[in-house]
């Protein structure tokens, strides 16, 4: 049996206004059917609605104290990085211990987590990143950045078009006709693709950039306006089709290519990532001053930095007239597709970690070496040591 003898701890996701949870019943009774034992803190499905009778169901224990899940668990499954527990008194990084092994979406080269990153690997924790799984077929059900980004693209553009001052569609009046917004989507991967989608079905004018060919074609073929940005594409593609980190000179050029349109876009959604990397800077403060006032920017990518110089991580505000939405959980606002996608995703993952009860860091699997942040006292991770070495 694939886990036995494992104990296995789900513990409840403290972010302000996350709902989701990394295991639902469904997963719990694959995972306690393989000789697991598993640890689900109380109430920690129900902001997705997944109640503790179900998960006592499936063969859970419930645990009030989360410490003692934290002291009890070989492997900890969550959706966020591990945070400051207010009704502890302690960082969750403090609860764990030597040894233990970590699942979750560390983001480890975003600024806000690289002390949280360095506090795992002196701690001795196996700090495993969702984010670093790479676009293989084989990887494929364990892609939980995928299927989180399809519920962020959709998510977004619902945010923008909430707090935008005019009409999404163009709209008919007894005293004249109202144009549609704009929406530009900078980065059509799954999350843009998904924004374009929704834009289109709410009947704004869509345009679309990204350095990708590939992912212009899609973006077009959904009926995006696409913005030439005439970067080469031996420059732009990178491994499994995500982009490159461009030259300094390449992004500027990038960002006067993307100054005209944004001074005309109503909505600006940014999902531009750099697999393992600080999200580039591609919306400066003074682009911003230029769009419509009564605008919105939603900016997907925060988790890793942002695409826009004055997006606040976490917060929603307002500057020049434009709202800048820097939430840094918008998945966890549809939490109930959301952590049905995730709790696959991550027992998948899981499953390919773990040999005979063991956890097994096989560097020859591209999943495992990809997706390693810390072990043996260190960070490992290509991505966070150059975001925290600054080269």
């Amino acid at each position: 049996m694939r886990f036995n003898g494992l104990t296995i701890g789900i513990p409840k996701e403290i972010m302000n206004g996350e709902r989701r949870v990394a295991a639902i019943p469904e997963t719990v009774k694959k995972m306690v059917g393989e000789g697991a034992q598993v640890l689900v803190e109380t109430g920690a499905g129900n902001g997705a609605f997944f109640e503790d009778q179900k998960y006592q169901e499936a063969g859970a224990r419930l645990v009030d104290d989360v410490e003692e899940i934290y002291s009890e668990a070989d492997v900890i499954l969550k959706v966020k990085e591990p945070l400051f527990n207010e009704a502890k008194g302690k960082h969750e990084v403090e609860m764990m211990k030597q040894g233990q092994c970590l699942i979750t979406f560390l983001h480890p080269a975003s600024p806000s987590n690289h002390k949280m990153v360095q506090d795992l690997a002196a701690k001795g924790v196996i700090g495993l990143t969702l984010d670093g799984i790479p676009r293989i077929s084989r990887a494929q059900s364990m892609d939980a950045l995928t299927s989180m980004s399809t519920v962020a693209g959709y998510k977004g553009l619902l945010m923008a078009a909430n707090r935008l001052s005019k009409f999404m569609p163009m709209v008919g009046t007894a005293v004249g006709m109202i144009k549609p917004a704009n929406v530009l989507v900078i980065g059509t991967g799954v999350a843009g693709l998904q924004a374009v989608a929704t834009a289109k079905r709410l009947g704004a004018v869509v345009y679309a950039a990204d350095i990708r060919p590939d992912a212009r074609e899609q973006a077009k073929s959904l009926g995006a306006k696409i913005v030439e940005l005439g970067i080469p594409a031996e420059l732009a593609v990178g491994e499994g089709g995500y982009a490159k980190k461009l030259p300094d000179e390449w992004l500027e050029k990038e960002r006067e290519a993307l100054k005209d349109i944004v001074a005309q876009s109503d909505i600006v959604i940014l999902t531009a990532l750099i697999p393992g990397r600080l999200a580039p800077i591609l919306i400066t403060e003074e682009m911003v001053k230029l769009m419509p006032a009564g605008g919105a920017i939603v900016d997907i990518a925060i988790d890793q930095g942002g695409n826009c110089e004055i997006t606040s991580p976490g917060e929603v505000i307002e500057k020049y007239g434009i709202s800048l939405d820097g939430t840094k959980n918008i998945p966890g606002m549809v939490p109930t597709s959301s952590t049905w996608m995730f709790a696959h995703n991550i027992y998948n993952y899981l499953a390919n970690l773990v040999q005979d009860g063991k956890v097994e860091l096989n560097m020859k699997d591209e999943i495992i070496a990809s997706s390693l942040v810390t072990t043996g006292g260190k960070i490992v991770h290509a991505g966070a040591l150059e975001a925290i070495n600054g080269h």
